[in-house]
């Protein structure tokens, strides 16, 4: 093999990288070991113990560079949801709201008309809803004007009364976007603040939806207030510190009372005053400050620990004092370390600290940090107005707001423009204020108090600061979100509980030890030597696969565990189709080290060929899947690309080497020496049996479409599921008779679907109860009924939950559909290009259509009779496509030796030759899909209940697959091709 030093170095450095990605994880793993261990069991103590460490440095690479916890995390194999327990949510911004701000809130019958008909043309569109609302709007009048709606004062400068339609549109849309993009910032800062780790938000492409996943989250009702609720943007006065200096120092005194009447000491305390110790060394000595301050005891001689005790507010709330020890002038009251604000907001908290304070007085953090390193962040003292003690205005008088540069120094600012009610407003704060900050807050944090240094008239006004571009930006999209109202509401929805996850790992992980303990075991045993060194490969690209997860940043679900495990069953197929060749040289008389790189060079076509199609496969499933499905389609298209790396060259180099030493090596035992050496069915001489075979299921399968149909979930058909485990057996129908007396919709009971999940003591509980409410307190509504039907039934858990709203679910199903038909697009193309004629793209894709088709016959005629659930969701998609995928590289492999055989013996009889090679692969046929099905049936047996579905369309998948490449695939093909020469001779 040429240039084998060049991947011996590829290989070596790959596994580098791969050592250092996956590193991070063990990093990481260690330091939440660590907080586990000191918290026993609190999950107070364990989250401020990593919050203490977040930015501290862990992990020393080598010498060459420090890592913090946060940096490690952030380059970890991430969990899903599956396997950590937490919540998924997919958010639709109302755009309807958003318009009907643009326009005023207008009355005009058309425009609300229009509104009523895009709402309903939504449910069965992929189209976005302006484009809805364009084409209603057309419907209802065709001459009438958006103009005449849409020119407003907030508007006046983009829309004219000489606009058309289409140009008053496009400013919609505009506005739309800018609008999502506002509430995709907001929702973005308020998740940050959740304190949820690793927490993912993203905005979903081409629609107004964006996508949340919280891991670990304990409290979905929390979860839906925070992504549901409108932004609060408030402009508020401010109080000088030096006049709350008093306050400060009165509150910090009784609560060092406090602290002396306790018996032990506060243990939250304890744990901070590590990291405390750090700020008293950068700020100049903070003891040496506070002992020149006459409000404060002389702390000189004391150690932090005494002072600590001694100072309660002070050891966790730095003071503002400049480097002669008086107070800053501003609002800025101290600043602490981001893990002691809960501290020092419980601290404030106190009925008896508040009664120190002004009663108009209110506290708030800066949203981000000031310093370099991003450790403190600032309390900024507020003053509530004299009539309500509340903000002096609200953001909703904002008409615009943009990032521009200073007219004198060019630095970034912010220009903001109010309506006539808010420049009134605005001037008498600034007039009133000249030389003092007015803070603006969003959502309870302030994103900045610049100083006024005039009163401001006119509604139109400049906000300074130290601003980048970005800052500057970032905040007027923050003054714009009080412009519009676009409330975001969860049209989808996925809990999983804590314990359900931890059960997913623990079968997760045994089911992929033991399928990967049978394929080396089941590898040795039929190709002795050959075998260890094809285990070697797959190990390897094991390593592999975990390490590009992990640079990535890729997220390991249930079916990424599935498609990793899949990934195991087929990575043997690229060394079963070296070996096989092997052995056929080595049969033909050839030398050893002849036979092997003979060997190599035949089965390339074959391996590239079977490994592309299943890639394009996996590429499609990536590209329409989302969530879960998507994770299992990373994870398979990762494995097929390391795995033909590993097969290919590091087995050769293993070879190689073995070799070069004169050592021998053997590819058979006295077993399998010869399997299928000579076998002879004749598989195109009874293709017609297997014709009506084939033909007698799917008829079967039709019919059992017509009057039973298909189990389609929630994903498809929209609704609420529940899976809760009760601690006794569960009554399904008790159940089922309860609920409905619980889902009372206008006086009509609607009664869920009740289902045996697993155990019969776990249920899965469907219903479409106020699954079109349009209240954002829907879910909770549910839940509370949920609650109020099984509570008599003792000790129950809702060990997972999911919404799909009715939009959604048509867009999901749209998806499946053209996931389906686009790779089946694609396959017949790729095939054609290969193979040069049509016949063998249609003999494939008829196989991968009968395969289809028989996979949802068995799922119509055998749903409700088998033990488990055989649902049309997402999973059983992702389920079709890798079906797909594995029938076509089968199917490929006997292509290629068809077309091997035509090269080389073009005399032969067609029928002959096509048998031949049929019967020639057959030892490879068997070998991969033997050791696939094994894989998949361990995983189906010990992989938990969630994916047995899955695994169990894989699993007819497999075997089907098989049967189709054998006996439906080439023979259609064959009767094609002689049907085309026969209309050549006549």
């Amino acid at each position: 093999m040429q240039n084998r030093n060049v991947i011996s170095l590829f290989a070596i450095l790959f596994a580098l990288v791969c050592l250092y990605q996956l590193s991070f994880t063990w990093i990481a793993n260690g330091v939440e070991e660590d907080a586990k261990a000191f918290a026993q069991g609190d999950e107070v103590k364990e989250r401020l113990y990593l919050d203490s460490v977040a930015t501290e440095s862990v992990y020393s690479f080598i010498g060459l560079k420090e890592y913090t916890y946060n940096e490690c995390t952030a380059r970890e194999i991430n969990l899903g949801l599956d396997l950590k327990g937490g919540m998924n949510v997919t958010l639709e911004v109302s755009v309807v709201d958003v318009i009907r701000a643009l326009s005023n809130n207008s009355k005009e019958a058309t425009f609300n008309a229009a509104i009523v008909a895009a709402l309903e043309k939504q449910r069965d569109s992929q189209d976005d809803f302006v484009t809805l609302f364009a084409a209603a709007f057309a419907e209802q009048d065709a001459d009438a004007k958006l103009a005449a709606i849409f020119y407003t004062p907030e508007l006046k400068d983009r829309v004219q009364t000489s606009s058309t339609n289409q140009e008053v549109i496009n400013v919609i849309r505009e506005e739309v976007e800018e609008a999502i993009d506002r509430s995709f910032n907001i929702l973005r800062t308020r998740i940050d603040r959740f304190g949820v780790t690793q927490p993912n938000i993203q905005r979903l492409e081409g629609s107004g939806r964006i996508l949340v996943e919280l891991p670990g989250v304990k409290d979905p009702e929390r979860v839906r207030k925070l992504l549901q609720g409108t932004a609060q943007l408030e402009f508020w006065e401010t109080y000088e510190y030096s006049n709350l200096l008093g306050a400060i120092t009165a509150a910090n005194d009784f609560l060092k009372e406090v602290e002396a009447v306790a018996t032990e000491a506060d243990e939250i305390v304890e744990e901070l005053l590590a990291a405390t110790e750090e700020v008293v060394t950068e700020e100049n000595s903070l003891l040496d400050q506070l002992a020149a301050d006459s409000a404060l005891t002389d702390t000189a001689s004391l150690t932090f620990e005494q002072f600590a005790a001694e100072n309660p507010l002070y050891a966790v709330l730095v003071p503002s004092l400049d480097q002669n020890n008086q107070p800053v002038q501003g609002p800025v009251c101290g600043f602490s370390l981001i893990k002691d604000t809960a501290k020092v907001n419980s601290y404030l908290a106190m009925s008896e600290v508040k009664d120190f304070f002004p009663i108009d007085v209110h506290f708030a953090w800066t949203v981000k940090p000031y310093d370099s390193e991003g450790k403190y962040v600032q309390l900024v003292a507020l003053r509530g107005d004299s009539r309500n003690k509340k903000a002096a205005m609200e953001g909703d008088v904002i008409t615009d707001a943009r990032q521009d540069f200073g007219q004198f120094n060019g630095s970034p600012e912010v220009s903001m423009t109010m309506n006539a009610e808010g420049a009134r407003a605005w001037k008498r704060l600034t007039g009133e204020n000249i030389g003092k900050s007015v803070a603006i807050v969003l959502d309870n944090y302030v994103y900045s108090f610049p100083t006024v240094q005039a009163e401001i008239a006119g509604g139109r006004s400049q906000i300074t600061g130290n601003f980048t571009i970005n800052e500057a930006s970032d905040l007027a999209n923050i003054l714009k979100s009080g412009k519009l109202p676009a409330p975001a509401r969860i049209i989808e929805e996925a809990i999983v509980g804590p314990s359900l996850g931890q059960e997913a790992i623990d079968a997760g992980f045994r089911s992929f030890i033991i399928a990967l303990m049978i394929v080396l075991v089941y590898m040795i045993f039929y190709y002795n030597f050959a075998g260890v060194v094809s285990n070697i490969a797959l190990l390897a690209n094991l390593f592999f696969v975990f390490g590009v997860l992990s640079s990535i940043g890729a997220v390991l679900t249930l079916p990424g565990i599935a498609g990793i495990v899949l990934t195991i069953g087929m990575s043997v197929d690229a060394n079963v189709l070296i070996y096989e060749r092997v052995r056929e040289e080595l049969m033909n008389g050839k030398g050893l080290r002849l036979a092997v790189a003979d060997g190599y060079k035949a089965a390339y076509s074959s391996i590239i060929d079977a490994n592309v199609t299943t890639l394009l496969t996996g590429i499609i499933l990536y590209v329409f899947g989302t969530g879960p499905i998507k994770g299992f389609a990373t994870t398979l298209v990762i494995g097929i690309l390391t795995s033909l790396f590993s097969a290919i060259f590091i087995t050769r180099l293993v070879f190689y080497w073995r070799l070069s030493k004169k050592e021998s090596v053997s590819f058979d035992n006295k077993i399998t020496k010869g399997a299928f050496k000579n076998t002879a069915v004749d598989f195109i001489g009874k293709r017609k049996r297997f014709y009506i075979l084939s033909s007698i299921i799917i008829l079967l399968g039709i019919g059992s479409f017509v009057t039973k149909g298909l189990n389609y979930g929630v994903d498809f058909k929209g609704g609420r599921t529940f899976v809760v485990r009760f601690d006794d057996t569960a009554n399904n129908e008790e159940i089922r008779t309860s609920l409905g007396q619980a889902f009372v919709t206008d006086g009509v009971e609607m009664f869920p679907e009740v289902k045996t999940f697993g155990e019969d003591n776990q249920v899965k509980i469907t219903t479409k109860y106020l699954i079109d409410s349009q209240d954002l307190n829907a879910d909770e509504l549910v839940a509370a009924q949920l609650a109020e039907g099984l509570a008599a039934y003792g000790g129950y858990e809702v060990m997972s939950s999911q919404k799909v709203g009715p939009t959604i679910a048509d867009d999901i199903k749209d998806a499946a559909v053209w996931s389906v038909v686009f790779s089946l697009l694609v396959i017949f193309l790729y095939i054609l290009l290969r193979f040069r004629k049509w016949q063998f793209s249609l003999g494939a894709v008829a196989a991968v259509f009968h395969d289809v088709m028989i996979v949802l016959s068995i799922f119509s005629i055998f749903y409700g009779i088998l033990p488990f659930s055989l649902e049309i969701d997402q999973a059983f998609i992702a389920a079709i496509l890798t079906i797909i995928g594995y029938s076509l590289n089968d199917t490929v492999v006997v292509f290629d030796r068809i077309r091997e055989h035509m090269r080389i013996f073009k005399k032969k009889d067609f029928n002959e030759l096509v048998n031949n090679a049929l019967n020639s692969t057959l030892s490879r046929t068997i070998n991969t899909s033997v050791t696939t099905f094994f894989v998949l049936l361990i995983i189906f047996l010990f992989g938990g209940e969630v994916i047995r579905g899955f695994m169990f369309a894989l699993m007819v998948g497999v075997l089907v697959g098989t049967y189709s490449s054998l006996f439906v695939a080439s023979p259609i093909m064959l009767d094609t091709m002689n049907k085309s020469e026969e209309k050549k001779k006549k």
